[in-house]
């Protein structure tokens, strides 16, 4: 199974400055724990210097890490405040990937959040007790069965 670890980068600071980035590697200790089969793709991990690629490189990255969102079993984006790019791999996952999209957020009435995500959680730590329990990976097989079979959103 191919996972994308989707999340607030910039988000709206007006500097070339970066959120805090810890949940990343959390998230990606969770799924390595409990699918240890999975391939796990985080964006940051390769492009640690993004903030200082110049516009070739930074619109090749964007446009790569958007064509990815539609190839992965699974985009798990975490958003806890408004997210322009986080929507955008959202939403070529949920309208032209082949996987689903489980969102990690408090803005589970933003209509991008909404529309475009599989499953919600509120925060990691609701995400961390449904992957312990067993509930999402059943979710997961199940909504990808779906999705194959035609029958998914």
């Amino acid at each position: 199974m191919r996972f994308f670890i989707a999340g607030i980068m910039q988000g709206s600071h007006r500097d070339t400055v970066m959120h805090e980035q810890d949940y990343r590697s959390h998230v990606k200790s969770l799924l390595v724990r409990h699918f240890p089969e999975a391939d796990v793709y985080d964006p940051l991990a390769n492009h640690q210097d993004s903030l200082d690629y110049d516009d070739a490189m930074s619109r090749e990255v964007f446009y790569q890490h958007n064509r990815l969102c539609r190839e992965v079993d699974v985009v798990v984006a975490f958003v806890p405040e408004a997210s322009m790019g986080t929507a955008i791999e959202m939403w070529e996952a949920h309208e032209h990937g082949c996987g689903i999209v489980i969102a990690i957020s408090p803005l589970s009435h933003n209509w991008a959040v909404r529309f475009c995500s599989h499953v919600i959680f509120l925060d990691i730590e609701a995400f961390e007790a449904e992957l312990t329990s067993g509930v999402l990976e059943e979710e997961i097989e199940r909504l990808l069965a779906e999705k194959r079979q035609g029958r998914g959103s």
